[in-house]
């Protein structure tokens, strides 16, 4: 970690990373208003993340990330720009949304560019997996959309094939969705852009369907 990171994470840390404590966050009080929420999972180095809370203002951001290099520059990012609509939970994602998060609260979910573990035997391992979409589908309100978004052609295919098939979403699109405006363009991905490389957006809304 750069000196910048190191001191976000000393002066920021406390105010803007959310203790996890194996229980309901109470995100009303963490963000000290009542706001639509969207939890982005896996945000990397925060660039995306920042920008896409800075253009909404009117809405509250959680990103959830377990490496600590990475929430050091989103939280220096976080000063930076200012940001009062932004908080982190430096933890496992799937015990955060599990646990942490309540069914039919959440107006957004965004996981872009996850780990693709691109060797077939390791594709057991990647987080879009049915079981987690449900879970994630059940934190959505009805309206609430999930946004996806991957480089790996066939991770996106693999994407596509779970989303659809599971019952509380449905997709916007015939197939894979434009890059909505709201998401921006990293560096990374404009340049693999310009080098002919693809990238799969999928954004599925969550239906009036309730389980079981």
């Amino acid at each position: 970690m750069g000196s910048g990171q190191e001191k976000a994470l000393t002066e920021l840390g406390p105010h803007f990373i959310l203790p996890w404590r194996n229980e309901r966050l109470d995100l009303d009080a963490a963000f000290g208003r009542s706001a639509d929420r969207v939890v982005e999972i896996g945000f990397g180095m925060g660039q995306a993340t920042a920008e896409i809370a800075a253009n909404q203002p009117e809405a509250d951001f959680l990103g959830i990330e377990v490496h600590t290099p990475g929430v050091g520059a989103l939280l220096k990012a976080i000063g930076e720009r200012g940001l009062a609509n932004l908080r982190i939970v430096q933890h496992d994602a799937v015990a955060v949304l599990h646990d942490g998060i309540a069914p039919d609260s959440l107006a957004g979910i965004h996981i872009y560019f996850p780990d693709p573990w691109h060797k077939k035997r390791h594709h057991k391992r990647r987080l879009i997996q049915p079981e987690f979409m449900h879970m994630l589908a059940g934190r959505l309100r009805p309206g609430g959309y999930i946004h996806l978004a991957t480089d790996w052609e066939n991770y996106a295919e693999q994407m596509l094939s779970v989303l659809s098939a599971e019952p509380l979403l449905q997709n916007t699109a015939q197939g894979y969705a434009p890059r909505p405006a709201f998401r921006p363009l990293t560096k990374f991905e404009a340049r693999g852009l310009r080098l002919g490389h693809g990238v799969w957006d999928l954004l599925f809304i969550r239906t009036e369907v309730k389980n079981g």
